[in-house]
């Protein structure tokens, strides 16, 4: 008798197109309407309703009331984890129009993996960070260096909080367009935040793109002069 958990279950949510567009699109760590989580995924917001109560049943997503209206956001930062990770091994979506080229380009140069930043500029950043010495690569994660240490004192990032949250402090996650790790966790979280409060970066208000602003290119080659921002 097989007393593992039940995979095939979460399995099954998962592989349904219309639930896997609904999941993708909330790994921007935003809340959403049912309606607007169906045009996203192409479907009829009765169909998105029955397909998000299908994925609260199993605590992928969490609803929040407002009034007459209900707000979707994925459940935690793990379950983003693991449709990242989903994403890397999925083949590429079919291109058919010229707004699908734009933002797939958008998505793959800079994005939101959830809650911290992913794509180019993601891993450009990480990999920045290993080749000056503030973060180092472990097996599973990232480890801050005391020359690290300083770094994010001076960039306002207070590690010693990021270590009492519940979660993982750093994590090597798993970039689906770039193929190459990228830093997640609280540390990763705190970066995207930074960088929101200075301006360096501009979240797009429909998708999970990021834009770098001019003076945020400036300033992140100051900062990490060996990231590459083409």
């Amino acid at each position: 008798m097989n007393t593992n958990p039940n995979i095939a279950k979460v399995a099954s949510l998962v592989s349904e197109p219309s639930r896997a567009a609904i999941l993708t699109t909330l790994l921007d760590d935003r809340f959403h309407t049912a309606s607007e989580l169906a045009y996203q995924a192409g479907i009829k917001q009765q169909t998105a309703s029955f397909h998000l109560a299908k994925l609260a049943e199993l605590n992928m997503v969490i609803i929040e009331h407002q009034g007459r209206h209900r707000y979707y956001r994925l459940a935690n930062s793990e379950i983003a984890e693991v449709l990242e990770s989903l994403l890397a091994l999925s083949p590429p979506v079919e291109i058919k129009s010229l707004k699908q080229s734009t933002e797939m380009k958008a998505l793959k140069y800079a994005r939101t993996c959830y809650d911290h930043l992913a794509g180019k500029l993601g891993v450009e950043l990480t990999k920045g960070l290993i080749d000056i010495g503030y973060i180092e690569a472990w097996d599973k994660e990232f480890a801050v260096t005391v020359k690290g240490e300083q770094f994010f004192s001076d960039f306002q990032i207070d590690l010693e909080l990021l270590k009492t949250k519940k979660r993982k402090f750093s994590l090597k996650c798993i970039d689906w367009s770039e193929r190459h790790y990228h830093l997640g966790g609280a540390l990763g979280n705190a970066i995207l935040n930074r960088m929101l409060e200075l301006k360096w970066i501009e979240r797009h208000p429909k998708t999970r793109a990021i834009k770098v602003t001019d003076n945020g290119a400036k300033e992140m080659k100051k900062l990490i002069p060996s990231v590459n921002l083409l």
